[in-house]
């Protein structure tokens, strides 16, 4: 596996790079984020990117979307090197495989599709198998963490020599200086089952004694009916005047700058770029030890309890409310933390390092 970008005199080119994006790349995703970050890196750095838009359907793809995403790629030039973000790329096996020798195929893998949370054990495995034919057929991986990396290789039989560790980057932030009287707790996250936000309002349940107010960012335009539930849940429990549904918000700034701890129980995070963002801002953190996020945040800058583990939460959020000296040390050490993130030109600089490597073959 590789991580850092060798040395090379250019990566410039008047070749374009092909990048294959399923649905609206606006969209206010952490992937979606990183997709449009590394667009305008490779752009910067020389390196022309032509977006090919592809079905919005995916994952799920219907039998038209499939049909259109394989004329799509059968009409590339021979050569053409394509980025696939990986939320296509992993049912998308049969293209791969048919493409594999014609076209220079970079998946890009936020994380296994086969991770998700709420499917059954049949999707799972329709889905490990699909993923692990696809991703054998790119030329190289690029994963956004080292647990990821781990995972592929693991669980999808895939080289450790075809995968790019390409972290996600942040953008230097002034720290948050909050201290509210009632502190605010922010959480970034679309509302879909593993991000674990049910598990959270039971936990806030435990502690509606305390003085706290709760804001979450996130659509809930990607699983509405699990948005419904949580809105039900949020009543049931008496909590819909402490928690605020506010969607989706172009610029977060104001949001970190205001907050006083960032709190998401993911049940699995390829990375977790919205812990990385909060990190930048110098933010207490309190997450799920799942995925990549132990990898992320380190224990100096945040709590990190079981999945689903909503009692654990509570005395966690319990101990960050009352104890004021714990909070500023956890701010501190987030303060350390965001020093040491990577750069979204770090991240850039990798991948193309990767296209120039697999261009020069």
């Amino acid at each position: 596996m590789r991580t850092t970008p060798a040395m090379t005199d250019s990566t410039t080119t008047d070749n374009p790079v092909y990048f294959a994006v399923p649905g609206d790349l606006s969209n206010l995703t952490g992937g979606y984020g990183y997709d449009r970050e590394l667009i305008k890196g490779l752009s910067q750095l020389g390196i022309p990117v032509e977006l090919l838009s592809l079905s919005a359907e995916f994952p799920a793809p219907g039998t038209a979307a499939l049909a259109e995403t394989a004329r799509i790629f059968a009409n590339l030039p021979d050569g053409a090197l394509v980025i696939i973000d990986g939320l296509a790329f992993g049912v998308m096996d049969t293209i791969a495989q048919q493409h594999s020798q014609r076209l220079t195929l970079i998946a890009l893998c936020h994380h296994p599709l086969a991770f998700e949370t709420g499917i059954s054990e049949a999707q799972k495995k329709l889905l490990q198998a699909s993923e692990s034919y696809a991703l054998n057929a790119a030329h190289a991986i690029i994963v956004t963490s080292a647990a990821t990396a781990q995972l592929l290789v693991k669980y999808f039989s895939v080289a450790d020599e075809k995968i790019v560790l390409a972290r996600p980057g942040t953008h230097r932030q002034e720290f948050a200086r909050s201290d509210n009287q009632t502190p605010q707790l922010l959480t970034v996250a679309t509302l879909t089952k593993r991000k674990g936000h049910d598990v959270l309002i039971k936990a806030l349940a435990q502690i509606k004694h305390l003085s706290w107010s709760a804001r979450w960012i996130g659509s809930a335009a990607f699983d509405p009916e699990w948005a419904t539930n949580l809105t039900q849940l949020i009543q049931s429990t008496g909590l819909e005047n402490r928690i605020a549904l506010l969607g989706n918000r172009d610029d977060l700034t104001e949001e970190y700058q205001s907050a006083d701890a960032f709190i998401l129980p993911s049940h699995f995070e390829g990375y977790g770029m919205a812990f990385a963002e909060a990190i930048s801002f110098g933010l207490p953190i309190i997450a799920a030890r799942a995925g990549a996020v132990p990898d992320l945040v380190p224990p100096d800058a945040g709590t990190l309890v079981a999945p689903a583990d909503e009692n654990a939460l509570a005395v966690a959020i319990n101990e960050l409310l009352t104890n004021h000296n714990y909070r500023q040390q956890l701010q501190l050490g987030a303060e350390r933390a965001a020093l040491t993130l990577p750069t979204w030109e770090d991240c850039a600089a990798i991948v193309a390092d990767t296209i120039y490597h697999l261009r020069n073959l």
